[in-house]
């Protein structure tokens, strides 16, 4: 029964993932699934012990357009990394994608560590994920992505605002809040001193040239 229970998690679990990238990366999203360690429920938390955890991932979630296509993304994840043997037997696109998860996990330093890892991917099917931190409140994590947001990326974040402009209101919203409640007193009394303010008004002063 136990052992049952445990595989019907597991299927859900790749079911959720594969809705967070493309249906053309399907088969490499299936590969990185396949290293994760989905069946361990004991999970380091924030606290650095080690904790039993009911799900490993979140059952909220966000939803986005890429390419006219709905994505829905978990919004936390609470699984361990994968065995370094076989991420490093990944391809480097499949090496994109595992990272792109990561960037959902619930430890901040592991997603700031996976983001550094992203900042020369041009590909757009990795800003749903990188564009998502830019409403959280992590300020090491904005200042990595600072070096996403450059002029090699802009117009992928660009074309994505114009895909999610209700989203993209929304993290706006978010970031703002967050600067509120934990940086206008004392580091950033002006809201346009804020990282986080900083890339987001990149990306709405830019033009698109598509």
């Amino acid at each position: 029964m136990i052992k049952w229970f445990m595989t019907d998690k597991k299927k859900d679990y790749k079911e959720r993932l594969l809705k967070a990238f493309p249906e053309s990366l399907k088969q490499d999203v299936i590969v990185v699934i396949d290293i994760l360690p989905l069946d361990n429920y004991k999970v380091k938390l924030c606290d650095g012990e080690t904790h039993k955890v009911d799900n490993l991932i979140h059952s909220s979630t966000i939803t986005v357009q890429l390419n006219r296509k709905l994505l829905t993304i978990p919004y936390r994840l609470y699984f361990d990394e994968p065995n370094k043997e076989k991420e490093d037997k990944l391809t480097e696109k499949q090496k994109t994608i595992l990272n792109c998860i990561y960037l959902r996990h619930h430890n901040g330093f592991l997603r700031q560590e996976r983001l550094e890892r992203l900042a020369d991917s041009k590909e757009y099917w990795v800003i749903p994920f990188t564009f998502q931190l830019l409403g959280e409140y992590v300020l090491e994590i904005l200042e990595v992505l600072e070096k996403h947001v450059n002029e090699k990326n802009i117009e992928n974040y660009i074309r994505y605002k114009l895909e999610n402009p209700r989203y993209f209101q929304q993290t706006e919203s978010r970031m703002i809040s967050y600067w509120n409640e934990y940086y206008r007193r004392p580091l950033f009394p002006k809201l346009k001193d804020y990282i986080g303010k900083k890339l987001i008004d990149k990306i709405k002063q830019q033009k698109t040239t598509a």
